[in-house]
C-alpha cells in the first residue's frame, strides 16, 4: 500500500461541485434551514451530482423533484419548503425567485390545471391528498412571501400578485389594485403584462361574472381553451398560470404578443 496516496477529499469539498445556482441554493438552505431538511434537499447536498451540469439543466431536475411533471405527490408539500425559503432571500437572483413563486403557484393549482386539462374525464394521475397538503403548505408560506412585495422587484411582485389570488384574504386582496397601478399605466390591453394584471385584478374582484366574462374573452382570444362547463374557478386559475408563464418568458426573453 503507498502511505504516501493523497487522502480523499472531504465530503464538503465534493458537495461543493456542480453548477453555481445549485452551490447558491445549498448556501441558502443551509443557513435558513439547517435542521431536518426534505428529501428533495438531497438535490442540493448529496456528493453525487452530475459533472456536466448547467445552471438550466440543474434546475429543471430540482424543481422536478419538488414537483413532479406538475403531479402532487405524499413528499410534495413538504418539499415545497425550499422554493418558499429560496424566493424570500435576496442572495438568491430575481429571475430565480420568480421561478421559485412561480412553482409555488403551480403547486396551489395542481387540482384546477389537471381538472381544466382533463375535463370531462377525471385527472389521471390525481392525487387529492398531496394536492390539498401541498395547497395548504403554499398557503401557509403566503403571507411571508407577500409582506416582501415593497422590498421584491416588478418581475417577482407579478408572481406574488397570483399568488394573492389563489389566496384571497380581506387584507391582501384590496391592496392588490394600488400595488399593480403602475403595470396597468406601463403595459397596455393586449400585451402579456397588461392582460395578466388585468386579470389578476378581475379576480381580486371576486366578481364571478366578471370573471367567467373575461376568462371566457382572454380563453377565445390567445391561449389554450377549457369547457365552458366546467367551474369558473377552475378555467380562470387554468388561465391564469398560462398568463403567468408567458409573462416569465417574457422577463427573461422578449418575445409574444408585444
Amino acid at each position: 500500500m503507498d502511505t504516501h496516496a493523497e487522502p480523499e477529499p472531504p465530503r464538503t469539498d465534493a458537495i461543493a461541485s456542480g453548477p453555481p445556482i445549485r452551490q447558491l441554493f445549498r448556501n441558502v438552505i443551509a443557513d435558513c434551514l439547517p435542521g431536518r431538511r426534505p428529501p428533495q434537499a438531497a438535490m442540493l447536498f448529496d456528493a453525487e451530482i452530475d459533472p456536466f451540469w448547467d445552471d438550466r439543466s440543474f434546475l429543471g431536475a430540482f424543481y422536478n423533484e419538488i414537483l413532479h411533471q406538475d403531479t402532487c405527490q405524499p413528499a410534495t408539500a413538504d418539499g415545497l419548503v425550499l422554493p418558499a425559503i429560496l424566493a424570500a432571500d435576496d442572495r438568491v437572483p430575481a429571475r430565480h425567485r420568480f421561478q421559485a413563486v412561480h412553482l409555488l403557484f403551480r403547486a396551489a393549482t395542481v387540482a384546477e390545471h389537471h381538472l381544466a386539462e382533463t375535463w370531462p374525464d377525471s385527472p389521471r394521475h390525481a392525487d387529492p391528498d398531496s394536492e390539498a397538503r401541498a395547497r395548504s403548505a403554499v398557503q401557509a408560506r403566503t403571507p411571508d412571501l407577500l409582506n416582501r412585495w415593497s422590498a421584491e422587484c416588478p418581475a417577482v411582485r407579478l408572481a406574488l400578485a397570483g399568488l394573492a389570488v389563489v389566496f384571497p384574504t380581506d387584507r391582501t386582496l384590496p391592496a392588490l389594485a394600488p400595488r399593480l397601478h403602475g403595470f396597468t399605466n406601463q403595459h397596455g390591453r393586449g400585451t402579456d403584462i397588461g392582460d395578466y394584471v388585468r386579470f389578476v385584478l378581475v379576480l381580486a374582484s371576486q366578481n364571478e361574472e366578471r370573471i367567467r366574462t373575461l376568462t371566457e374573452s382572454l380563453t377565445g382570444a390567445h391561449w389554450a381553451g377549457t369547457a365552458r362547463e366546467l367551474p369558473t374557478r377552475a378555467r380562470a386559475l387554468h388561465l391564469l398560470g398560462q398568463m403567468l408563464a408567458e409573462v416569465g418568458a417574457e422577463l427573461t426573453q422578449p418575445r409574444g404578443r408585444q
